[in-house]
């Protein structure tokens, strides 16, 4: 996620009613999320036991990017980390942000993460693509990449096994950062849209301003999607720059436009006050 990168730098991605709609699949209810930087990967079991303590409902998990070999950062801790959110109900989604330059080791590193087996034999509940990398620097080549990588990923797994895209915001990010992604095509291979809506990244710091740019970024996907019930996620943050007034705008947001799910970037940063707030939406 955009997140990451930003850290990678400075440290060595329905129209029902909320109680029906965000419980169904792994991309459903309140999420969180734990990078390859967080330190809940010194301890996965304490670190699941808080967010069941929240009331998470899926911890989406990053397996790697692509920067690192492997298709699973510390495999054995990634097995911890399925286990103990399997033993208390929570439902784990890997996350990978691909280069799009080879699209042979993306394939690899995101097949390789789906079907990582934990050392109890557990898997992933689902994957996302982290849609973000612009080392391609052709916007049509690129955009090209990108179907071709997600039709080998679709081909490569069950038809009916959760996949999501996570992508830059519609409003006041992919406009310049990624223009026009081709949210149409990609329905053909996923089955939710995760956009990074980081409201603090737009200097957007008041509760009507928060609520206003989540609430544009769920419709704009739905727009672009052309399926107006095309299950949203939307990932609010940064999490660690957010106060009283951005989260109040966020549930907000979530309230007024039943997204299928809900969460924010990341864990670690999430406060105790915004906790309280997420989980009383959820």
């Amino acid at each position: 996620m955009l997140a990451a990168v930003l850290l990678a730098v400075v440290t060595p991605a329905t129209s029902g009613g909320a109680t029906t709609a965000y419980h169904r699949g792994p991309f459903g209810g309140l999420g969180t999320w734990v990078d390859i930087y967080a330190a809940e990967w010194n301890d996965p079991e304490a670190a699941v036991a808080a967010m069941a303590q929240h009331g998470v409902s899926t911890l989406y998990l990053e397996t790697g990017n692509y920067s690192h070999a492997a298709p699973v950062f510390r495999p054995a801790d990634a097995g911890r980390f399925i286990d103990a959110a399997h033993a208390k109900g929570i439902r784990v989604v890997a996350w990978y942000l691909p280069s799009f330059l080879i699209l042979s080791q993306d394939q690899m590193k995101a097949v390789g993460a789906i079907r990582f087996r934990s050392a109890t034999g557990q898997r992933f509940d689902g994957f996302a693509l982290d849609i973000e990398a612009t080392k391609v620097r052709s916007l049509a080549l690129r955009n090209r990449r990108l179907l071709t990588l997600s039709a080998r990923i679709r081909n490569a797994v069950h038809r009916t096994f959760p996949l999501g895209a996570i992508t830059p915001s519609p409003v006041g990010m992919s406009p310049y950062y990624w223009p026009n992604i081709p949210y149409r095509s990609l329905t053909h291979y996923y089955k939710a849209f995760l956009p990074m809506a980081y409201s603090t990244m737009r200097d957007i710091h008041t509760r009507s301003g928060t609520r206003a740019f989540m609430a544009s970024t769920v419709s704009a996907i739905r727009t672009a999607s052309g399926d107006p019930t095309f299950p949203v996620h939307i990932i609010g943050g940064l999490s660690s720059s957010m106060g009283s007034e951005e989260i109040a705008g966020f549930v907000t947001a979530v309230d007024q436009k039943k997204p299928f799910g809900f969460s924010l970037y990341a864990f670690g940063g999430t406060s105790a006050a915004a906790w309280r707030a997420l989980a009383a939406h959820s």
